[in-house]
């Protein structure tokens, strides 16, 4: 079996095989019979499968592609998907693919992995590391690493396609899976909807996806109902002035000034016109202004990541913004801020129904001591868009981090790599046995046979 070989491997240390025998042991101490033999047919299957999956995870984490260039890591996933009995349709909201397959009534399910990776440099010193380059549209060629799990989240969902493929005797209905391209920019659900997603195809009845968790063991399942992910926008400001002599500041018109007040004002909008129930926060992530000691230049610009769940603080928060950004240019005498805003992504918010039901058969499927309750995070997500056009959604978190790995953090004080960081690599076999186990598990229960 690909986890018993996993645990049996001479490098594998006692705690992981502590930690992860539970999950084992787990399938056959549940209550429910077919449930349980359900899930020894998904497992025994991905054993015997496992290596063509393993294979797959690394080559699309050797070849990672920046959002809106996915082109080949669609192509691949496009090619392995119509063979295992799908009727695939690419190029929607531009590298974006979905695949159908009917299998007798019953509802639609989606199941939707993400294509993109990230503009990193990967630094894990695996064997199979991205060294990987690309040109970007702005003509700048940076390195690539899938530092956010995409590759986990494609792998997965091809081998939980492939096996409800294989057997349509265990469930009834529709199953749709979709590859969305540009997650990390915010805009690839978006696009996919505005090119019909839901009316070229069925609007499914429900959604699900995972996410890997760099902050969870491997073998663990996190989820949270109601608002799980925060609205995320991102806003641009060029603070505008006269430049002139940097001995000669009553000529001029300061705008780096301008931008260090309004750095320091910003941070109240948050502190004095938000409540404190109300989660919210507004960082300031980048200001470049200025190209020398003794000159003051005409603007500096700033570029801030703005968070909140409310729908209603959303637009206090960016109201907010423009409002001071236009106060500190007024009391300068300075000309109006150019203030922009781009790639914003609506709160992810989890169906409570829907989140119930799936975590119900988690529980049974793992145990309770391996399904977690999760805070809710700032971080963003736009699976949340599926969710606003009318669809219950659920996006649970799959632990990714090896015990060794987490312990060595406890010792050091020093927190495991986090994602997106260079140097993040998941405990592949646990993570990628977690993830298709729950998901199948999931698929099962929402796909019953009628």
């Amino acid at each position: 079996m690909f986890l018993t070989q996993h645990l049996r491997s001479p490098e594998m240390r006692l705690s992981n095989v502590l930690f992860a025998l539970p999950i084992l042991i787990a399938v056959a101490s549940r209550p429910n019979l077919a449930e349980a033999e359900a899930s020894d047919l998904a497992m025994q299957w991905f054993d015997q499968n496992a290596s063509s999956f393993v294979s797959l995870y690394k080559k699309l984490h050797q070849n990672p592609e920046v959002s809106f260039f996915e082109s080949e890591t669609a192509a691949t996933l496009a090619e392995t998907w119509s063979q295992a009995g799908y009727d695939v349709t690419t190029d929607v909201g531009g590298h974006g693919l979905v695949g159908i397959l009917h299998n007798g009534d019953g509802p639609t399910l989606m199941l939707r992995c993400d294509l993109d990776g990230l503009p990193v440099s990967e630094q894990t010193g695996l064997p199979y590391a991205s060294t990987k380059q690309v040109t970007t549209a702005s003509g700048e060629s940076t390195f690539t690493m899938h530092a956010c799990g995409h590759d986990i989240h494609m792998t997965n969902l091809t081998a939980v396609a492939k096996f409800m493929s294989a057997h349509r005797d265990q469930w009834s209905g529709t199953l749709m899976i979709i590859g969305q391209p540009a997650e990390e920019r915010g805009a690839g659900a978006l696009a996919m909807l505005e090119d019909g997603l839901f009316t070229r195809f069925e609007k499914p009845d429900a959604a699900v996806a995972i996410h890997v968790a760099a902050d969870l063991p491997a073998g663990t399942i996190g989820y949270r109902a109601g608002y799980s992910q925060a609205n995320v926008d991102s806003v641009d400001i060029t603070m505008r002035g006269r430049g002139g002599h940097g001995s000669k500041p009553e000529m001029t018109v300061d705008p780096i000034m301008q931008a260090a007040e309004l750095v320091t004002s910003l941070q109240t909008i948050v502190s004095r016109e938000i409540k404190p129930t109300d989660p919210a926060v507004v960082t300031v992530g980048s200001i470049h202004g200025g190209t020398k000691h003794n000159i003051i230049g005409d603007s500096c610009h700033l570029q801030l990541t703005v968070r909140s769940y409310d729908s209603g603080v959303r637009s206090h928060l960016l109201d907010a913004i423009e409002r001071k950004a236009n106060a500190v240019a007024m009391g300068s005498r300075a000309p109006e801020p150019i203030v922009s805003i781009s790639e914003g992504t609506p709160s992810l918010f989890n169906d409570e129904q829907l989140t119930q039901r799936v975590v119900t058969v988690f529980r049974d499927l793992l145990g309770d001591d391996y399904v977690v309750q999760r805070e809710p995070s700032m971080g963003g997500e736009d699976f949340s868009q599926y969710g606003k056009a009318g669809v219950p959604i659920f996006m649970y978190g799959v632990g990714s981090v090896s015990p060794r790995i987490l312990k060595l953090a406890e010792q050091t004080g020093i927190p495991a790599p986090s994602l997106h960081s260079s140097k993040y690599a998941p405990d592949l076999e646990l993570t990628l046995t977690t993830a298709f186990r729950t998901m199948v598990a999931a698929a099962l229960a929402l796909l019953p046979l009628s």
